[in-house]
C-alpha cells in the first residue's frame, strides 16, 4: 500500500484545506515543484494534486504549476485533478505528463462522461468520490448531491485506474481517517480505493493496513496536513505500509 503526499495548488501557492472551506487554506509552500521534490526525495512512489481553484472554477486552472510538479517528479507518477468537467480538460493534463487524471464532479453528474473517459484512456482516469454524510459533494465539494456513495463506487466504469475516497468531514482535520467507509467502499469497488481525509499519524495507517485488504481493494492512502505539520512521518509511515 502506498503513502501518497498531497500537493493542493490555490492562488498560485501550496495549501491545505480543512473540510474543503475555501477560506480555511494554510499555506504550506510557495514552491509546487520544490514540494513534489522534496516527496520524491523522501522516497513518495506516487503524487496526488489538485487545483482547487480549477474544482471551484470548473477548468485547470494552475496547469503551469501542475507542468512544474510533473518536471520535478521525474518518473514519479502524478495524478492531478481540479476543473476536469470536459475531454479537452483531461487531454490537457496528459499532454502536461500527469500519468492519471482524476474525475469528481461531472462523473457524479453524469457517469457516461467518467465511463468514456474510462475507455478513452483505460488505466488513466480515476474517480474522485468525495462523500459528506455518505453522499457525494461536487464542484469543488461545495454542492451537496443525492449521489450515495457506495452505489456510485460499485457502479464505476471498468479500466479505471482506482477511486479516490474522501471523507470530506475529517479531511484537513486530523481527526483520523474512516476507515470502517474505507472498507465498504473497497469492499463493494470493482477497482482500487485510495483511502483520503483525516489521517493523522502512524496510527491511522496501522489502522488501514489491519482491514488486510490487498492492493487490488486498496491501493493506498493521501496524506496532506499531517506530513506538512510534522505529525506524520513520510518514510516511517511507507515503510509501516510495505512491512
Amino acid at each position: 500500500m502506498l503513502l501518497i503526499p498531497a500537493i493542493d495548488l490555490k492562488d498560485g501557492q501550496c495549501v491545505r484545506l480543512r473540510r474543503g472551506a475555501a477560506h480555511s487554506a494554510q499555506v504550506y509552500s510557495n514552491d509546487a515543484a520544490g514540494t513534489a521534490r522534496r516527496w520524491v526525495d523522501a522516497g513518495a512512489r506516487r503524487l496526488h494534486v489538485v487545483d482547487l481553484d480549477g474544482a471551484f472554477a470548473g477548468r485547470p486552472v494552475h496547469r503551469h504549476l501542475v507542468e512544474a510538479i510533473v518536471a520535478a517528479a521525474g518518473d514519479v507518477p502524478v495524478q492531478v485533478g481540479g476543473g476536469v468537467r470536459d475531454l479537452a480538460a483531461a487531454q490537457a493534463y496528459l499532454d502536461l505528463g500527469a500519468s492519471e487524471i482524476i474525475v469528481g464532479t461531472r462523473a457524479v453528474e453524469e457517469p457516461a462522461f467518467l465511463a468514456a473517459l474510462a475507455a478513452k484512456w483505460p488505466g488513466r482516469v480515476l474517480l474522485g468520490l468525495d462523500a459528506r454524510a455518505g453522499r457525494a459533494a461536487t464542484h469543488g465539494w461545495t454542492v451537496a448531491s443525492a449521489v450515495e456513495a457506495e452505489p456510485l463506487a460499485a457502479n464505476v466504469a471498468a479500466g479505471l485506474f482506482a477511486i479516490v475516497y474522501t471523507d470530506i468531514a475529517r479531511d484537513g482535520m486530523l481527526s483520523g481517517v474512516n476507515a470502517e467507509a474505507t472498507r465498504r467502499l473497497a469492499s463493494v469497488s470493482p477497482v482500487p480505493v485510495i483511502a483520503s481525509g483525516g489521517i493523522k499519524n502512524l496510527d491511522d495507517l496501522r489502522t488501514l493496513k489491519a482491514l488486510a485488504l490487498p492492493e487490488e481493494q486498496l491501493l493506498g492512502a493521501i496524506s496532506g496536513a499531517a506530513l506538512y505539520q510534522g505529525a506524520l512521518d513520510f518514510a516511517a509511515g511507507q515503510r509501516l505500509l510495505d512491512a
